[in-house]
C-alpha cells in the first residue's frame, strides 16, 4: 500500500512538473507582451530600484528600518549591476534583483562580510576561485501589488504571485514569473561578465522551488538567521543553461534579448 501511495504521489508530482513546464513554453513567447526587463543603468532607474526596496524590505518585510528618503540601498550599489521587471502599461516596476561582482580581494561580497558562517563547503568558497569570477545574487523584491496578501507567501519568498483583483485575466497568468525571469536575468548577465561563479543566501523552500526550473543551487553550509531562516548557497551559470527544460531555455533566450537590448534604448 505505502509503495502504491509513494508511486501515486510520484506520478502526480512528475504530471505537475510537466505541466509547468508545457506552460513556460507559453510564457516564453507571451511574456514581453505585458512585462519588460531592464538592465538599471540610469540614475534615474536606479532610485526606482531603491524606492522599489525600501518598499519591499523596509516597509513590509521589515528586514531593514525605515527611513526619510524612503531609499533602501547600501555600499554594495555602487559596484552592483541592477534589473528590474517593469509592467508595460503601468510603468510600474513588478520587481528588481541586483548582482554584486568582486574586482579585487578589498571587494567583499555580502555574503562574505556578514555570513562568512553559513559557507562551510570546502572547495564551494568565494576564496577559492578568481576574484573576477565571483559574484552574489541579492535584493530580490517583487511589490505587494503583484503578489498576493502578504500572509499567502513564505516570509522574503517574492515568489510573483499576483494580486488578482488588480491586472487583467490576461496578464494574470505571466506574474507568477516575475521572480523566476529575475533570477534568469541575473544568471544572464553573469555568464555575459564572465562572473560564473554565483553566491546567494536564501530559503532552502526558494531553493527547492528553483529546482523544478532546473536551477539547482549546492547549499554551502547550515541554515542561519539572516533575515529569516536562510542557507548559502552556489550555482555555476556555465552548467546551469545545461538543467533548464526547453521550455525554460526559450524563456531564458527571451530574458536574454531584453536585457541586452535594454542597454541601447534606455
Amino acid at each position: 500500500m505505502k509503495n502504491a501511495e509513494a508511486e501515486n504521489k510520484l506520478e502526480l508530482q512528475s504530471n505537475a512538473i510537466k505541466l509547468a513546464r508545457d506552460d513556460v513554453d507559453v510564457i516564453a513567447r507571451y511574456f514581453s507582451r505585458y512585462l519588460t526587463l531592464k538592465i538599471a543603468s540610469s540614475e534615474q532607474l536606479k532610485q526606482q530600484v531603491y524606492s522599489l526596496r525600501h518598499q519591499v524590505y523596509c516597509e513590509e518585510l521589515h528586514y531593514e528600518p525605515t527611513n526619510s528618503t524612503q531609499s533602501e540601498c547600501d555600499e554594495f550599489d555602487l559596484r552592483a549591476i541592477h534589473c528590474v521587471v517593469q509592467h508595460l502599461s503601468s510603468g510600474m516596476l513588478a520587481g528588481t534583483v541586483r548582482l554584486i561582482p568582486s574586482r579585487s580581494v578589498d571587494e567583499l561580497l555580502p555574503i562574505e562580510k556578514f555570513c562568512a558562517q553559513a559557507i562551510t563547503h570546502p572547495q564551494l568558497n568565494p576564496h577559492n576561485f578568481l576574484r573576477h569570477q565571483i559574484c552574489e545574487i541579492s535584493r530580490l523584491a517583487v511589490p505587494a501589488v503583484f503578489r498576493k496578501r502578504q500572509s499567502d507567501n513564505f516570509a522574503g519568498s517574492a515568489t510573483g504571485v499576483i494580486n488578482e483583483s488588480t491586472f487583467s485575466i490576461h496578464e494574470l497568468r505571466f506574474f507568477p514569473y516575475i521572480a523566476i525571469s529575475l533570477y534568469l536575468s541575473a544568471i544572464a548577465i553573469c555568464r555575459k561578465a564572465r562572473c560564473y561563479h554565483v553566491f546567494v543566501m536564501m530559503e532552502p523552500r526558494l531553493a527547492r522551488s528553483l529546482k523544478f526550473v532546473g536551477i539547482n543551487f549546492t547549499q554551502l553550509g547550515p541554515v542561519v538567521d539572516y533575515h529569516g531562516k536562510r542557507a548559502a548557497y552556489y550555482v555555476d551559470a556555465r552548467e546551469l543553461r545545461k538543467n533548464l527544460s526547453p521550455g525554460y531555455k526559450k524563456f531564458l533566450q527571451v530574458v536574454e534579448a531584453e536585457l541586452f537590448e535594454s542597454l541601447g534604448s534606455e
